[in-house]
């Protein structure tokens, strides 16, 4: 058993970005029409759940905001923002197309993207120090919380919440208009 709060975590939904294959990191773009119906599946699917008691945390990037709106509207009536459920940081990549980069081919895309461009962005956050902002951020919950998040963040915290680590960032699972729910150790995707 891990010694996390129980959580639910949503990525937010397709941007304009994702969909040209953009790389965003602490950058931002609007969600497309299509990122706003898997905002509203994901409102559907916590709607299904008694939140009572629960935090409800957002990262402050306009795409997890706008996708938290959505998603919990019935829920809330302010959204708290935290500062550590930011994108991994891109450094030189951030803004980019995947098919600017000069990395070749070699990689794999997946529904968080390619994972190894993440970690091999030139001045970037990468894994390890990922790792470390989301460790620090689950150690300060105190409550069961909802987070709204992005792709690889939302990897990282559940990797660790469920005591992978970063090397579990890989197998983890990921994906939009879906919500993952976490609790003593153990994960379910609700679709």
């Amino acid at each position: 058993m891990t010694p996390y709060p129980e959580l639910y975590i949503l990525r937010h939904g397709e941007t304009v970005w994702n969909a040209e294959g953009r790389m965003q990191g602490a950058l931002n773009s609007p969600l497309t029409d299509l990122g706003k119906a898997q905002a509203a599946r994901q409102a559907a699917i916590m709607g299904t759940i008694d939140l009572q008691g629960f935090d409800i945390l957002c990262s402050p990037q306009g795409r997890a905001f706008e996708t938290a709106a959505i998603a919990l509207a019935r829920h809330v009536t302010y959204l708290h923002t935290d500062p550590d459920l930011v994108e991994i940081g891109l450094g030189d990549w951030a803004g980019k197309l995947r098919s600017e980069l000069s990395v070749g081919t070699n990689y794999v895309e997946g529904p968080d993207g390619a994972l190894e461009l993440y970690e091999r962005a030139p001045k970037g956050e990468g894994f390890k120090a990922l790792e470390v902002r989301c460790s620090g951020f689950l150690a300060k919950l105190t409550r069961p919380s909802v987070l709204i998040t992005h792709g690889i963040t939302s990897r990282m915290i559940r990797a660790i919440a469920t005591a992978e680590g970063a090397q579990g960032i890989h197998d983890i699972g990921g994906g939009q208009g879906v919500v993952y729910h976490v609790k003593d150790g153990v994960q379910k995707r609700l679709e």
